[in-house]
């Protein structure tokens, strides 16, 4: 009988508050910020986790966020290349954009958020319509990743228009170039060459009258939008060059020189804030017009006192008016140096992933607030204080609120559960934190020192920590306090073990020794009865190399201890005699563990490998190549033969000990995976990753079988193979064109082929042949009839129906129908480029849908139609039926909008009406309320 196993699959991740693959966002109240593959919403003021935004099976990492004009709508950019749109209010995918080879570094929105572009470090440029859900065109030019997409708006269009206010485009890339794009032509107008080094940023003020880069060599430049050039586009000036629409304006001063990571305006208050070191922001404030005027004054006046000032022999007057005249020209020179003063800097905690202004001013505290995320797992919000007249006092900003608990600020070195599997202890380079397993909340935060190792001791009232620089501190958990530092060992702690009659803990260090310390508890009625333990040390067992792993056998006769030599010396732990030696590894043993029956021991070693032997006679039974890393930790499942193995190869990996089978793979961690603890009820396992996240893989009731395991992962792979195939930038399915053939072209078509477009246009193509099987069928059937006699035809059946269209009770037509639409409208044209030629039939049905079908199809195929006189006649007709659905179309469109703005227009006429009539407005009271001298009260009309 073919055995069966149960499957594991990830139940939550926590201890991750923020990651630094993309930026964040921040509205004032609610924080936006990545977490590896999910993204989660912070209440700031409360350091409450309110949300998080998860699709379930997709694993790539976040890399890019931005937020729509509309309102709960966000743009959040994957690793894979792909973009989703989140609804904040309903935590829900609107839609998916595949298109990006590679992940997306770029996002930006127009301004009535219909049109979303990507940038990708692909180097291509995708512009995709939210509403129809579709990618409208690609754009190529740029020679390395884009890092900044900003649309420009046209503000020369009437307000009737209907046309789109954002057709230029404004890109910058790591290639040292900035590029303007007309999206109406689909061309690059201006190239710019911006700064030496790679463009790392860009900003466009609110006015769009300047645009600010930064750059990896710490420069800041300004650039001016000529608004008259935009509007007039190409043309060509007196001389006979092209009018350039953005110009050079100056260099903006920095306090540092470091490489510009973010440039960002306020929204709506004058700052600008500019990120140029590790840890620091520069604010730069925005004068006013008023100000300028004095400045500028105070440098004329200056100006004239020094033209005062020169020899008597030359004309006073006019060395004054030169030295005016000069002033003036450094004023029309350095006038957005004048605009943009520094203000002050911020210094964060630690280093600075990105920063947001937060766009809903607070009423409680005067200033603006300033949110940062940073790269050590933490947010925090600074206030910036409004400007001061007194010159004394230097403005400085003020940290707000701080979210930093429910997570490690390193990554996670080491796990330990409580035996009731309760609590879960993590330690890294500073802090130790305990979790409640069922609720993933944090209840204790302890400082540490460079934690290695850990472990609960005998009644999960203390934990012992093993640390880098040689001591064991004991914690009592109830209290949060250090009850005890003690000095073990002259270098690293690399293994801690209880013994299982839970008298014993036993250490091994990098200095050679293994110590073993019995347990004292001590109890003392100071105040009250307080219950402490102590470690005293009884023996030391002398190695011949470094210690790297200690472990005792479940029935407490053995000792098994890792050496640097990659061997592993096993004694009796009575006698610390010595009993075998195990040796095979090539590198070092970083873990071990003994079976509950203390049968099998197993080890894993950073030559990938992972050795399965037997206590009693020493004998490798097996040695499998585990991990394409090395393996970080392994450990037995309780009463059983089945373990579990972690590397720095991000898989977790479950085994049969018996049959020498790899049972499952776990992939979720984005970085090497440090730590290992499995559940002392074999119910769950728990990881600990370098990227700082906690992971839960819970046992669930769902059956494996190996066979249908390997068939799986065959089948992905293959299917990936497919996609990564057609994706090559060499094949080109869209030929009939010679720009989208070409990948020199500025603009081509935006395709993407996935395992889900590969499916969908399987499933089109078996529903167009199970339609014309039934088609095919009855026309027989009805020839068969007209040919017939009356007798013979009366005895005729007609051929039974499919049994698929049987059960829907649909047409052929309207079941193909029925699959398209299925289809989602992001995938659509790429599952059509999967059909052949032969395939496509369609009635009036859904003619939005059909025609944009029939128009992609036309194009797809535009040379086999040409050169076929047949499709000839297909196609005229074709045409005018067309014409005449979409003109229906187009007038019941037309009618509708009339209808909802006569509609609009009278419930806003009567709702002012009936303003009017509830106030009782009467000329002569409001007059007499004037002459009272009392004032008027707002009153505020609800739409």
């Amino acid at each position: 009988m073919v055995q069966s196993y149960l499957r594991h699959g990830p139940t939550q991740a926590f201890g991750l508050i923020c990651s630094s693959t993309s930026n964040s966002l921040y509205d004032g109240k609610l924080a936006y910020v990545p977490a590896l593959e999910d993204v989660l919403v912070w209440d700031m003021k409360k350091g409450q986790m309110l949300s998080m935004w998860h699709e379930t099976g997709h694993r790539s990492e976040v890399t890019c966020m931005c937020r729509s004009p509309q309102e709960n709508i966000f743009a959040v950019g994957y690793a894979d290349g792909s973009v989703r749109l989140w609804n904040s209010a309903f935590i829900s995918v609107i839609a998916t954009f595949n298109g990006h080879q590679k992940s997306v570094t770029a996002l930006a929105f127009d301004a009535q958020g219909a049109r979303l572009a990507s940038g990708s470090q692909d180097t291509d440029i995708i512009v995709w319509d939210v509403v129809a859900e579709a990618g409208l065109y690609r754009l190529r030019g740029h020679r390395n990743q884009i890092t900044t997409i900003r649309f420009l708006s046209e503000p020369e269009l009437p307000s009737t228009s209907t046309g789109s206010r954002s057709h230029m485009l404004l890109t910058t890339s790591k290639d040292t170039f900035m590029k303007l794009w007309d999206t109406s032509t689909q061309h690059c107008v201006q190239t710019i060459v911006a700064h030496r080094s790679e463009v790392s940023s860009l900003d466009i003020d609110p006015e769009e009258n300047f645009i600010f880069t930064g750059s990896s060599d710490g420069e800041v430049k300004a650039w001016k939008i000529d608004h008259e050039s935009l509007s007039q586009g190409l043309v060509e000036n007196e001389a006979g060059e092209v009018a350039k629409m953005i110009h050079p304006v100056t260099s903006l001063p920095l306090s540092s020189r470091h490489r510009i990571s973010q440039i960002l305006f306020h929204p709506s208050q004058p700052y600008l804030a500019v990120q140029s070191h590790d840890r620091s922001i520069e604010v730069f404030r925005i004068r006013t017009e008023e100000e300028i005027r004095k400045k500028q004054a105070r440098r004329i006046k200056r100006a004239k006192e020094k033209g005062k000032s020169k020899k008597k022999g030359k004309d006073v007057h006019d060395t004054a008016e030169d030295a005016v005249e000069d002033a003036m020209d450094v004023d029309q020179e350095i006038n957005v140096i004048d605009l943009f003063t520094p203000y002050l800097v911020v210094r964060a905690s630690a280093k600075v992933r990105s920063f947001d202004f937060g766009s809903k001013e607070a009423v409680s505290k005067p200033g603006v607030h300033l949110f940062v995320a940073l790269s050590s797992n933490a947010l925090e919000v600074y206030n910036i204080p409004p400007p001061t007249k007194s010159k004394e006092e230097t403005p400085e900003a003020t940290r707000m609120f701080s979210v930093d608990l429910p997570g490690h600020r390193t990554d996670v070195r080491t796990l330990c559960l409580s035996a009731d599997d309760q609590v879960l202890a993590s330690a890294s380079n500073g802090s130790l934190k305990l979790w409640n397993l069922k609720t993933t909340a944090c209840i204790r935060t302890i400082d540490c020192g460079y934690a290695i190792c850990s472990t609960f001791l005998p009644g999960d009232r203390h934990i012992a920590i093993g640390t880098k620089s040689g001591e064991i501190l004991i914690y009592d958990l109830a209290s949060s306090t250090l009850m005890e530092t003690v000095k073990a060992h002259s270098s690293t702690v690399w293994s801690l073990h209880v013994r299982p009659d839970e008298q014993v803990l036993i250490s091994g260090s990098a200095d050679k020794e293994v110590k073993f310390w019995e347990f004292e508890r001590n109890v003392s009625y100071n105040d009250e009865a307080k219950k402490s333990m102590t470690l005293n040390h009884t023996r030391t067992l002398k190695m011949s190399d470094e210690v790297l792993f200690v472990r005792y056998s479940p029935n407490g006769k053995l000792l098994a201890v890792a050496l640097l030599d990659s061997t592993v010396k096993i004694f009796y732990q009575d006698t610390l005699k010595f009993f075998l030696s195990l040796y095979g590894h090539k590198l070092p043993v970083l873990a071990m563990d003994i079976s509950h029956d203390s049968k099998l021991i197993v080890t894993c070693s950073a030559d990938k490998n992972v050795k399965i032997w037997g206590l009693d006679f020493g004998d490798c039974h097996k040695s499998i190549f585990a991990h394409e890393e090395s393996v970080m930790q392994v450990l037995f499942e309780r009463k059983s033969h089945f373990f579990w193995t972690v590397g720095k190869d991000k898989m977790l990996k479950y085994w049969d000990g018996d049959k020498f089978e790899n049972i499952q793979k776990l992939d979720g961690h984005h970085s090497e995976i440090w730590a290992l603890a499995v559940s002392n009820h074999a119910k769950f396992v728990v990881t600990g990753s370098h990227d700082k996240s906690i992971r839960v893989w819970e046992k669930l009731d769902e059956p494996l079988f190996l066979e249908e395991e390997r068939e799986r992962e065959l089948e992905q792979i293959y299917e990936d193979g497919i996609a990564n195939a057609l994706n090559r930038p060499d094949i080109s399915i869209v030929n009939n064109n010679e720009a989208d053939a070409q990948p020199s072209g500025e603009a081509a078509a935006v395709t993407k082929h996935t395992s889900e477009t590969l499916m969908a246009g399987e499933r089109i193509m078996e529903a167009l042949d199970l339609a014309d099987a039934e088609r095919t069928a009855f026309q027989e059937y009805e020839g068969k009839v007209a040919h017939a006699g009356s007798l013979e035809a009366a005895g005729m059946q007609p051929p039974p129906r499919n049994p698929i269209l049987a059960a829907y009770d649909l047409e052929p037509e309207a079941y193909v129908l029925q699959v398209v639409e299925k289809i989602s409208s992001a995938a659509l044209h790429d599952a059509l480029l999967v059909l052949p030629f032969d395939k496509g039939n369609f009635k009036g049905w859904n003619i939005s849908l059909i025609s944009r079908i029939l128009f992609f199809l036309l194009k797809i195929h535009h040379h086999q139609i040409v050169a076929n006189r047949v499709m000839r006649t297909a196609l005229i007709p074709l045409r005018v039926h067309l014409r005449k659905a979409l003109r229906r179309e187009k007038d019941a469109i037309g009618y509708n909008l009339v209808a909802l703005q006569h509609l609009r227009r009278r419930t806003e006429a009567e709702r002012t009406a009936q303003f009017y009539e509830e106030e009782d407005f009467d000329e002569k009271k409001v007059r007499a309320k004037i002459a009272e001298g009392k004032k008027r009260k707002r009153v505020s009309i609800k739409v």
